[in-house]
């Protein structure tokens, strides 16, 4: 995946079949689809892949177990069948994950293990295992560190677990593989209509360049996710708001305070939602939130009662108490709710299932969904666009699809960080022996290593310290200051990779602290 070699396609005078704005889950799904069924398609992000909700989900394949509880058995069905697939075609990234519910009453159990039975049963040949019924004392044997006082039971499940800026990557790569072109840092400004006002294609800048394109297309894709909203301003005079964006964090801890294999999930917290506490690289990721906000922000930052909430709440069920200053990163992103209907709406009560969205333009907008449907959300939408736009109909072909870096019949071992790289791994270790100095690591308490980085700019399209610390390899994420030490390493590889001046290492590391700083809690922030 190579960036000078995307910009050649993109400058062929061509008319493409489908051009979709916007880099996520929904974007990347939707070129994967297109182009694997022989369309000619082309993919522009605007900064990075995964740059906003994409990477800061809480990192789970599910089926939605609250989603079960408020009767959405459809959408329990088909993320169920989804996260099936999503194990077999991304088996390098998507991992197993048990979890274990603790009841602090005396009906919890049976209420669980009942409704967790049905969970199992609807995901049927694709379950991931059995959920069970566990007393006190086991509870507490396989979760040591959950707080004893007042616990009655636990109930035991399964679901997936994976890396979702990794899976962007992955995405983009098979794209390509499958005849698209794929581009970062390029930016959709305007939207091309003829005089009937239908939409015949878009003009985008390099962001890195500034050079500006005109490309000619049948049908054009609006994936921006919480930014749908911009691109529809551009579509149409007459504006509505189409989604309103709802914020949810995390925040990131040490494996000390959930150790052990399984993951934690609170199904009721005092707000009445729920809670996970999720081992992820070596560490626990901790979330979610849910509050409207009324801006979306590129870099959205984490409010302070958010932050207490979420401490507070962890707190209540670890005997080890987490602390703001045990907080290692908080990461914070917007969902792309579905505008509700009628006022007063809470988000609990906005839909959480996806919306297709066909303007009058021709435009296709897609608003909502979560990243164990993306597969199923980008059929349909293909669906949709041969059936609005006439298009020579053409089967999907990715129910069985392998995603680049699939081992087949391998499972991966997760006990290696080079896991993420599934069949490019070895491609990395070989870098590493041809140029011994590769071998050296970004930071002392973490395995990254330079080679990972040469890999992530000649492979992975990084184009920025921030696209390789924040989505190539999850440093920001795991320890926002450990990010911030390894920066400067980073940035003169890269420039002396890309052939880049001091100027641009200055503004780069710059530019990366500023993100960062975002990472951490006010009172650690780097100056």
């Amino acid at each position: 995946m190579n960036r000078n070699e995307e910009l050649e396609k993109l400058k062929q005078d061509q008319i493409w079949d489908f051009i979709i704005i916007g880099g996520g889950a929904n974007g990347l799904g939707v070129a994967v689809d297109a182009a694997s069924r022989g369309y000619k398609t082309i993919l522009l992000e605007a900064v990075d892949f995964a740059k906003g909700t994409s990477s800061r989900s809480t990192k789970l394949a599910h089926g939605g177990v609250r989603y079960l509880e408020q009767g959405n058995i459809a959408l329990v069905i088909e993320a169920l069948r989804e996260r099936g697939l999503m194990e077999k075609n991304a088996g390098h990234l998507v991992k197993n994950e048990s979890f274990i519910i603790p009841n602090y009453n005396w009906w919890g159990g049976y209420f669980y293990t009942f409704g967790l039975k049905l969970y199992d049963l609807l995901a049927g040949k694709l379950s991931l295992g059995s959920s069970r019924y566990l007393s006190r004392q086991k509870t507490q044997e396989l979760m040591p560190s959950i707080e004893p006082k007042g616990l009655q039971s636990g109930v035991l499940y399964h679901d997936g677990q994976f890396d979702d800026s990794r899976l962007a990557i992955n995405l983009a790569q098979t794209a390509i593989e499958k005849g698209a072109c794929i581009l970062n840092h390029i930016k959709v400004t305007k939207l091309l209509k003829d005089k009937k006002k239908h939409i015949t294609g878009i003009i985008a800048v390099d962001q890195i360049s500034n050079e500006e394109y005109l490309l000619q297309g049948k049908v054009v894709i609006n994936a921006t996710g919480v930014f749908t909203n911009a691109i529809m301003k551009m579509n149409d005079s007459v504006y509505k708001k189409y989604i309103v964006p709802s914020q949810g964090i995390h925040l990131v801890f040490d494996k000390s305070f959930l150790p052990g294999e399984h993951a934690l999930m609170i199904p009721k917290t005092s707000d009445g939602r729920v809670l996970f506490a999720v081992p992820w690289h070596d560490k626990i990721v901790v979330g979610t939130t849910d509050t409207l906000v009324k801006k979306s922000n590129i870099e959205p930052i984490a409010l302070e009662q958010e932050i207490e909430f979420v401490l507070k709440t962890a707190q209540k069920y670890l005997t080890k108490n987490p602390s703001r200053a045990d907080v290692l990163s908080v990461f914070a992103g917007l969902r792309p709710l579905a505008a509700p209907e009628k006022k007063g709406q809470s988000t609990k009560e906005v839909s959480r299932s996806h919306k297709i969205i066909v303007s009058k333009t021709g435009l296709i907008s897609i608003t909502g969904g979560k990243w164990t449907t993306y597969r199923q959300i980008a059929e349909e939408i293909i669906n949709k666009a041969i059936e609005v736009h006439k298009l020579n109909p053409s089967k999907c072909m990715t129910a069985h699809l392998p995603i680049h870096g699939n081992k087949k019949n391998n499972a991966a071992d997760f006990e290696n960080h080079l896991f993420i790289y599934g069949t490019d791994s070895d491609a990395i270790l070989q870098l590493q022996e041809n140029q011994p100095e590769l071998k050296e690591k970004l930071h002392p308490d973490y395995n990254y290593t330079l080679a990972e980085v040469i890999w992530a700019i000649r492979k992975e399209m990084a184009i920025t310290v921030e696209d390789v610390l924040a989505r190539r390899v999850r440093l920001l994420f795991l320890d926002a200051r450990a990010a911030i030490t390894s920066a400067d390493k980073v940035a003169h590889l890269m420039a002396k990779e890309l052939n880049h001046d001091e100027i641009w290492i200055q503004n780069q590391l710059a530019q990366f602290k500023i993100v960062a700083n975002g990472f951490l809690l006010k009172e650690f922030r780097v100056l």
